[in-house]
């Protein structure tokens, strides 16, 4: 099982991106998907996460500005950030706790990519 995160870059404050987070191999089943970011310094937070039924969380400090969604027949998950500020500068991480063909249940992380946020 592989997951692949795309969609960072640099961005102007204020700006958007959409971050997508794609799950491949031999996948038999994701709960939940979650989003992590590690800014300069910092340690490794959670960011937002999605239910497999699209119950989403959000931490305080994205709340209204990120969105979260998922697309189960895809196996892929979006963060789209908006009124994106500097502090939000990090790497994202994706996150998913899946099944695969051997009903073996383990948590996978994508490589990580890159947001930067700056004039």
């Amino acid at each position: 099982v592989q997951l692949v995160e795309s969609g960072g870059g640099l961005v102007q404050p204020g700006g958007s991106l959409r971050l997508t987070c794609a799950a491949s191999g031999s996948i038999w089943f994701i709960w939940d998907m979650r989003w992590y970011r590690q800014g300069p310094g910092k340690q490794r937070e959670l960011v937002a996460s999605i239910t497999r039924g699209g119950i989403e969380n959000y931490t305080d400090s994205v709340k209204g500005r990120f969105t979260t969604s998922r697309d189960n027949a895809k196996n892929t998950v979006d963060l789209q950030m908006n009124s994106l500020k500097p502090e939000d500068t990090a790497v994202y991480y994706c996150q998913a706790d899946v099944g695969d063909t051997n009903y073996r249940r383990s948590d996978y992380w994508g490589q990580g990519t890159q947001v930067t946020v700056s004039p």
